[in-house]
């Protein structure tokens, strides 16, 4: 058991030290470092991300990794031990392959995200099919998407003004047919005869 054990529990640490080395790399990729470099220059701007094809090359190799790594936990899981130190042992080895799990998939649902952004940024008329914008770089992109929320901001703050400014004179109306009312309750009091 022992040589067995260990020769397994090696190859898992070996394997997470990878993934993690992999799973920063990937995080790189997925977020843009590999295409921030490309931003420096106009003419590579609007191309698709690079980094797409090292991104997916990454993907496909990390999760093989995590598989192989899990192969590896359920053969030690397989091993008849004794003690508590080898079962929080491997307990250690399975939540460190579902932190993994966790990380890989919440960097790729980032990089979907982006992707899905810089898709509808080109879709929206923001990208270099239309004539206004054909010359315009990803951070020219995102100044102009920037400045049409804080337009949209302004108008949202104006017409939040309108309403209290409504409000406002609604209440004084109120009021002001309140003291009617009351000058005409006041009269009637007096002047019986006049409200018949």
């Amino acid at each position: 058991m022992g040589t067995e054990w260990d020769t397994l529990r090696k190859q898992a640490r070996h394997l997470e030290n990878d993934i993690d080395m992999k799973l920063i790399a990937f995080n790189k990729v997925g977020v843009g470092a590999a295409s921030s470099s490309t931003t420096a220059s106009n003419n590579t701007d609007t191309s698709p991300l690079l980094g797409d094809h090292v991104f997916e090359s990454l993907s496909l190799e990390i999760e093989q990794m995590l598989d192989k790594l899990s192969n590896i936990n359920e053969k030690m899981s397989e091993i008849p031990n004794s003690g508590a130190a080898i079962m929080h042992v491997l307990q250690r080895h399975r939540e460190i392959l579902h932190g993994y799990r966790q990380e890989y998939l919440k960097i790729q649902a980032n990089h979907t995200t982006r992707m899905e952004r810089e898709e509808l940024l080109r879709g929206s008329g923001l990208g270099t099919s239309s004539p206004s914008t054909s010359g315009l770089s990803r951070r020219d992109m995102y100044l102009k998407e920037n400045t049409h929320l804080h337009s949209s901001s302004s108008l949202v703050n104006d017409q939040i003004s309108i309403a209290m400014e409504t409000k406002e004179h609604l209440t004084s109306q109120r009021q002001h047919l309140k003291r009617f009312q009351t000058r005409m309750h006041d009269i009637s009091n007096r002047f019986p005869l006049i409200s018949r």
